[in-house]
């Protein structure tokens, strides 16, 4: 089992920053790839973005594009979601999630394991 643990949300105004971070422990030897999601009030949890384990490919969701940067230290295992230039709309609770097949899936049904998310909210 992987247990994933995020912290670094809070309260922030519009144009601000926060970074995100995610701890893994457990079995992650066979995590290949790690993904950032969030869910806001009423809608669906969506696609932010994701990382390989090993190497520095990723994806970003097309609305945070030059505003938010996914990264990892492997060696720390952790994996961090840099968000710049926040907007209202971002504002949510974002999860972790790590998954051992090797693609850089935006469907959160390819993901195997979940933290217990980490509240983001960005006031006008």
């Amino acid at each position: 089992q992987v247990q994933l643990v995020e912290s670094g949300g809070g309260l922030v105004q519009a144009g601000g920053s926060l970074r995100l971070s995610c701890a893994l422990s457990g079995r992650t030897e066979s995590i290949y790839v790690m993904g950032w999601f969030r869910q806001a009030p009423g809608e669906e949890r969506e696609f932010v973005a994701a990382i390989m384990w090993n190497d520095d490919n990723t994806r970003h969701r097309d609305s945070v594009k030059g505003r938010f940067t996914i990264s990892r230290d492997s060696a720390k295992k952790m994996v961090y979601l840099q968000m710049n230039s926040l907007k209202p709309e971002d504002t949510a609770v974002y999860y972790c999630a790590a998954r051992y097949g090797r693609i850089l899936h935006s469907l959160e049904s390819r993901y195997d394991f979940w933290g217990q998310g980490t509240q983001v909210t960005v006031s006008s």
